[in-house]
């Protein structure tokens, strides 16, 4: 199949290089002529495992290319995915505004049928808004030209995307178009080899869907962060506690992993945007609110246990940072964790040494202007100096470090440990001061 992806940031970009991969022919459209540029010359813009072999493999053999000529793509294709930013809003609402210019283009040079995608997360009734918008433009040419239009929202996890597209868990359309769902079907047929992955629904219900799934991952961690305040207050080992509630077929392993909060470009977004699309129909969300609130707040945990060792004057101690990035096996530091402890830290005096395996540039422009924060050529480096050690990101690389040298490089040996990567007895008998998440 002819297809266009329009956005060529890590939904589209990822999408279009996993279309490619599986024979179709695919253009990826942005106006962001720096990034096509790169593109074009080989270079990644965003880092996920995987993806940089497969994009210059289908480059090669000429299935994908990337340009900024919209034109072109509409004409050609017949499937055309919008996967653009929407960003939330200040109200907690999301942006459409590229959404909608997106589908403006298309109309403006659409030329025959095309089934156009919401690929993007967007608000239940963003497709009528899509398909008046489109509409709009078609009048205003004199066409009458027949289009349909379709939400299949993304299931992506970062650092493991490839991997969810190639052998996703379901694949979500909306459309009351039997024509439209055929052709969808047939898209995704190669992805389906072992059983059918493919839930048809209407449109509005493909668009809650997205927001409900996130929206459930988001509690489960809420939840069980909440659960490791109270293992801390009564003694109990949140570990524990998570291994017996696991165990249950009904609740399950995933997303019950204690930390310092959740981050990225999804599940902050979604729930803000829940929470409004609630408000809009008067309803209050509470458990929503209440899994913003319980995040927000388990992002200031280690600072608040750090300023309970050191005391609440944090002025001329030094702190080793290790992991920037939201989760391990990405560069994103949206809403990550680590920008809040560190803002925190700087805030209150104190200097903050950083390293992340791939998040440096990211984090060099994010918090490259704070005075204190220092970026270090590795793990090791970072912790020259400093008073305590503190572990937000669980890198494959931290997990089993040497304790000697991090004991040796330390003024103090203290580890404040965020995703409770390591156990607290064996630290103890090695002499470290320890600090867990919902740890006795």
């Amino acid at each position: 199949m002819k297809l266009a992806v329009i956005g060529s940031g890590y939904v589209g970009l990822t999408s279009g290089a996993c279309f490619a991969d599986m024979g179709n022919n695919v253009i990826c459209v942005d106006n962001d002529s720096r990034k096509i540029d790169m593109l074009n010359r080989g270079e990644i813009p965003i880092f996920e495992p995987g993806l940089e072999s497969m994009v210059k493999r289908n480059v090669a053999e000429g299935r994908i290319s990337f340009s900024t000529d919209i034109k072109k793509a509409v004409e050609e294709s017949l499937i055309l995915f919008i996967a653009v930013g929407t960003p939330p809003e200040e109200d907690g609402s999301a942006d459409l505004s590229h959404v909608l210019a997106a589908a403006g283009e298309i109309a403006e040079y659409m030329n025959d049928y095309k089934i156009i995608v919401d690929k993007s997360t967007v608000p239940v009734g963003t497709a009528d808004r899509v398909k008046a918008r489109i509409r709009e433009v078609l009048e205003q040419r004199g066409s009458k030209l027949d289009f349909e239009v379709v939400s299949n929202p993304e299931f992506l996890k970062e650092g493991a995307a490839i991997e969810d597209f190639m052998r996703p868990d379901r694949v979500v359309i909306g459309t009351d178009s039997e024509q439209a769902a055929h052709a969808m079907r047939t898209l995704y047929a190669p992805f389906n080899r072992t059983h059918d992955r493919v839930i048809v629904m209407s449109i509005r219900s493909a668009e809650m869907t997205k927001y409900a799934a996130n929206a459930l991952l988001a509690t489960k961690i809420s939840f069980i962060n909440e659960i490791s305040r109270l293992c801390e207050a009564y003694g109990a080992d949140v570990e524990e506690v998570r291994n017996g509630i696991g165990s249950d077929s009904r609740i399950g392993y995933k997303f019950i992993y204690p930390g310092v909060g959740y981050g990225g470009s999804c599940f902050p977004k979604d729930i803000k945007a829940l929470i409004h699309m609630s408000s809009a129909v008067a309803y209050d969300s509470r458990i929503l609110k209440a899994v913003e609130a319980v995040n927000q707040d388990q992002k200031h945990l280690l600072v608040q246990k750090l300023i309970s060792h050191f005391g609440q004057n944090l002025q001329g101690k030094t702190f080793a940072v290790w992991g920037l990035a939201f989760k391990p096996q990405t560069d994103d530091m949206r809403e990550a964790p680590a920008t809040v402890i560190i803002r925190a830290l700087i805030a209150a005096g104190a200097k903050v040494r950083a390293f992340d395996p791939v998040a440096m540039n990211e984090a060099k422009r994010i918090l490259g202007n704070l005075e204190g924060f220092i970026l270090c050529s590795d793990e090791y480096e970072a912790l020259k100096g400093a008073d305590a050690m503190l572990l937000i990101t669980e890198w494959r690389q931290f997990r089993y470090p040497d304790f000697k040298r991090i004991k040796a490089e330390l003024k103090e040996a203290v580890i404040f440990d965020g995703r409770n990567q390591y156990e607290p007895k064996a630290l103890r008998e090695m002499g470290f001061t320890y600090y867990g998440i919902g740890r006795p």
